[in-house]
């Protein structure tokens, strides 16, 4: 079995997609949507930058969509492969229902510019961080949130693979909690270059823009099983994806669980589809043995095809 999964934000580089559409006109075509569906340029932010520009956190959700599902459909076009589930961390999540026909392209590239801004909005910034801590049991490490907390919010975010999970929050919490996880005997604990504390309670703000948002939008039945980041299990049932995307935005990503599911369920062929390679390291991890590839080249794409 194979699934494609699809990566958030963080992956993104100035130059991206810029290859596929350069040698696909599929790809070439997706972006163009992109452009009609937002009003502006996002072709031109993916292919040439400025990484600033990029970086922003409404722009970085749509380019980082656009490029996933160029790929995508250059990949299912060349190849003629077909996922048995799709998967996304984060962002990635949107990608993986247009891959299962759940969201129509241009619908997905607007919400998802709305929700990056959404989140940038409902924390001022410099108010909300996040940081990495690597190598520490994730019960020890819910403790070291409750005792950092001290009337703030600081919690996981991101369960990322066995030994690397993110944590968000306010500042001060966050730092509180960086100093607790070294005590605790974490072999690192360190500040994340982010714009806002995602996937936790300070987010519920945007949850609630985002509802109102989907709701004017069309879900059509799902081709595939999605693995929800909030279940880390498998839905294919088109009624429940609105109220899961809404729920994500404040909820903790459950990656190391969806790949462990995966590996569970028999999958044994991994690919990445869109920039980057991060959740293919994560997925190396967790799925050992299994053939991990990944989309984001034309070279990519002909050696599937070899």
């Amino acid at each position: 079995m194979t699934v494609f999964f699809f990566p958030g934000q963080g992956s993104q580089y100035p130059g991206m997609g810029k290859d596929l559409a350069e040698n696909f006109p599929l790809a070439r075509q997706l972006f163009e949507e992109a452009n009609d569906a937002l009003g502006f340029d996002l072709a031109s932010l993916c292919y040439n930058g400025p990484e600033d520009a990029l970086k922003l956190t409404a722009n970085t959700q749509p380019a980082i969509l656009t490029t996933s599902i160029a790929a995508l459909k250059v990949l299912e076009a060349e190849t003629g492969l077909t996922p048995d589930y799709a998967a996304g961390h984060s962002l990635g999540e949107y990608s993986a229902l247009v891959c299962a026909g759940a969201l129509g392209f241009a619908d997905a590239v607007r919400i998802v510019r709305q929700r990056g801004t959404f989140m940038q909005e409902a924390v001022p910034v410099g108010t909300g961080s996040m940081a990495a801590i690597l190598g520490l049991d994730p019960n020890v490490l819910n403790q070291v949130c409750a005792d950092a907390a001290q009337g703030q919010v600081v919690s996981p975010a991101n369960f990322n693979s066995s030994g690397q999970v993110v944590i968000a929050g306010h500042v001060e919490a966050v730092e509180r909690a960086i100093v607790l996880a070294k005590e605790q005997g974490a072999k690192r604990a360190m500040l994340l270059p982010v714009s806002a504390p995602f996937h936790c309670r300070l987010m519920v703000p945007a949850g609630q823009r985002l509802a109102e948002v989907i709701e004017q939008v069309s879900v059509n039945a799902m081709a595939l099983p999605v693995i929800s980041n909030v279940e880390a299990k498998p839905n294919q049932d088109e009624s429940r994806v609105r109220d899961l995307l809404v729920q994500q935005v404040s909820a903790p990503v459950r990656w190391e669980e969806t790949v462990k599911f995966l590996v569970d369920l028999g999958v044994e062929r991994y690919i990445e589809v869109g920039p980057g390679k991060v959740l293919s390291g994560l997925v190396k991890r967790v799925a050992k043995g299994s053939v991990i590839q990944n989309v984001q080249y034309m070279a990519d794409i002909r050696a599937l095809v070899a």
